[in-house]
């Protein structure tokens, strides 16, 4: 009885974590670890379906949005104020493009793929502005070398 006790109380705890939704943090800074200016860190983040991302204001200026034509059939757009934090749930699988609107030609862009990339393709098709066309060729290159090497 003391057993079997134990072992629901252990598959309560597995099921109850296993239903809790991650939440990933992001951080706008005008200076990333790297020397980059102007940049999401990290700026490439895989995570599940359902899962949330918080995009911190570390340095002020900044904003997180999505990019148009760069989420998923279904996924809601969104805007972050300027110099605020925001937290997205990812409830669609798929690709998203996030900018900074006031650094986006700077190339302060990001890429977070939730689950299965399903519209990855269509994703790599939006045109880009300034730098943000060769950090998104970047990013997607770092994607899919990821990718192959988890297979």
């Amino acid at each position: 009885m003391r057993k079997s006790m134990v072992l629901a109380a252990a598959l309560a705890v597995f099921a109850g974590g296993s239903a809790n939704a991650a939440e990933i943090e992001i951080k706008m800074l005008n200076k990333g670890p790297d020397g980059g200016l102007m940049v999401f860190e990290p700026a490439l983040v895989k995570i599940e379906r359902g899962d949330s991302v918080k995009f911190v204001a570390t340095d002020k200026g900044h904003n997180a949005e999505t990019i148009k034509g760069m989420l998923p059939d279904g996924a809601n757009a969104f805007v972050g104020k300027l110099g605020d934090e925001v937290v997205v749930k990812f409830d669609q699988a798929g690709v998203y493009g996030i900018k900074c609107a006031p650094h986006y030609g700077m190339g302060m862009v990001a890429l977070i793929v939730a689950g299965a990339p399903g519209n990855l393709d269509q994703a790599k098709a939006v045109p880009q502005v300034g730098k943000a066309k060769q950090v998104f060729a970047t990013l997607f290159e770092k994607f899919e070398r990821t990718r192959t090497a988890e297979k």
